[in-house]
């Protein structure tokens, strides 16, 4: 498969269009780096809203930038600190309507207004976090989490 493509529709279709496409992006790839890497395209084409779509890894008890689609950004983020590693340490999804109003919210891109962080769990452990950022306030929704979460699951059977 070399492109993903979505038919013009609601949030929820364009999620259940992305699984089937991602899966086959992944089957029979070992690498992390280059399935997170085209996950992080996927799911940048699928969500028309997102400024930015990535992952940062847990490495040695802080998150460490992996693959991702937009600006340039954070390198690490301490566990407990700012949007991604709060859902990280908690080990809970965060939906962020308006970055600015988040307790220690660190602002690797000035012009992000919302934000979605999902953790990546493999054998009980989070891993990662997938985050998207967008330029709109109030970008994600619980759509958007309902959507990503059959992704984020698909995700943590890689080759971590």
């Amino acid at each position: 498969m070399e492109s993903v493509a979505f038919a013009p529709g609601d949030k929820a279709t364009r999620y259940r269009e992305l699984y089937p496409q991602l899966a086959a992006l992944l089957a029979g790839e070992d690498d992390l780096v280059a399935n997170l890497a085209n996950a992080a395209a996927a799911i940048r084409a699928c969500v028309e809203r997102a400024s930015w779509v990535g992952f940062y890894l847990v490495k040695q008890r802080e998150l460490v930038l992996g693959p991702f689609q937009g600006n340039v950004a954070c390198v690490r983020i301490a566990l407990h600190r700012g949007v991604c590693g709060t859902a990280a340490a908690e080990a809970r999804t965060l939906i962020v309507d308006d970055v600015a109003t988040f307790p220690g919210h660190i602002a690797c891109d000035a012009g992000s207004r919302s934000e979605l962080v999902m953790p990546i769990v493999r054998d009980g452990a989070v891993v990662a976090v997938l985050d998207l950022d967008s330029y709109e306030l109030a970008a994600f929704d619980e759509i958007d989490a309902a959507g990503l979460a059959p992704i984020v699951t698909l995700l943590g059977t890689l080759a971590w």
